[in-house]
């Protein structure tokens, strides 16, 4: 009797763990489906910092029309647009300044614009080839994407003197990188 009991045991408890491997199994397919069913971006927070001044700020209005395709990224499109006006760096009289037509003109280029020209996948990470505007100036830019959950994170670099915004004199000391954050819907 106890052979028979310990054997409905055993059998119990494969059961239940097949059970809980398939269920597993299917709320990972479900989340893994649902992530690459996302085609947009329903908000962003992005970042800068101006290197040589170690000055670090964020810039808002965000407006998108990207459609993104995780099952084939070369069908991706990244398009998307900032307001000048919202560039803040913690210091408002730096941040009037900035905004003035000696940097960003914000009267004259009010938005930062962004429009990919290729998209494609790594191992690890997506990269995003574009045109970014920037004061009246349309210079290629490549942007790197990894994906966490349902937010995608990018990182680029720019010279501001490339875009006729020149705080120091040499082009080398107007580096700034940019984070970008982007969650998707």
């Amino acid at each position: 009797m106890k052979l028979e009991t310990d054997l409905s045991y055993l059998t119990i408890k494969n059961t239940m763990k097949y059970r809980i491997t398939l269920i597993s199994f299917l709320l990972f397919a479900a989340v893994n489906t649902a992530l690459k069913a996302q085609t947009g971006i329903a908000n962003a927070e992005i970042s800068f910092e101006f290197v040589s001044k170690e000055v670090k700020g964020s810039i808002a209005g965000f407006t998108s029309s990207s459609s993104i395709d995780f099952d084939t990224p070369e069908n991706s499109s990244f398009t998307g647009s900032v307001a000048v006006e919202t560039l803040d760096t913690n210091n408002g009289l730096r941040n009037w300044s900035l905004k003035s037509g000696k940097y960003f003109d914000k009267d004259a280029f009010p938005r930062i614009s962004f429009e990919s020209t290729a998209v494609s996948q790594n191992e690890t990470s997506y990269t995003v080839k574009g045109n970014l505007t920037l004061k009246g100036i349309t210079k290629p830019i490549t942007i790197s994407f990894t994906i966490k959950g349902n937010q995608l994170k990018g990182l680029f670099e720019i010279y501001s003197y490339d875009y006729g915004i020149k705080i120091k004199k040499k082009r080398e000391d107007n580096l700034v990188k940019v984070v970008l954050l982007f969650d998707l819907k």
